[in-house]
């Protein structure tokens, strides 16, 4: 069956790095466009990026433009986030998603803070 994990949370002060990681299985993987979303406490669930395919097609949200990138491996059936320059409000959980699916991981922790 198809599954997502997602990995690579945690705490992070202001201007840090973290890299995130979304380990897919059950499914022809560079078949399909992958999403990050995250979700803040008392918000509702936003976009962050989206890759095609073949990752050509790179989209984000205006918050994260020119800090995030969104990248594929699709040798290890793997998505990324690399998240530069975070802020307290990218606090949040981050889910991966596979495009136009109601396939989600189980969200992985990021927090900002000093």
């Amino acid at each position: 069956q198809v599954q997502l994990v997602e990995s690579g949370g945690g705490l992070v002060q202001p201007g840090g790095s973290l890299r995130l990681s979304c380990a897919a299985s059950g499914f022809s993987f560079s078949s399909y466009a992958m999403r990050w979303y995250r979700q803040a406490p008392g918000k509702e669930r936003e976009l962050v990026a989206h890759i095609g395919g073949v990752g050509g097609i790179k989209t984000y949200a205006d918050s994260v433009k020119g800090r995030f990138a969104i990248f594929r491996d699709n040798s290890k059936n793997t998505v990324y986030l690399q998240m530069n320059s975070l802020k307290p409000e990218d606090t949040a959980v981050y889910y991966c998603n596979r495009y136009q699916s109601n396939y989600w991981g189980q969200g992985t922790q990021v927090t900002v803070s000093s």
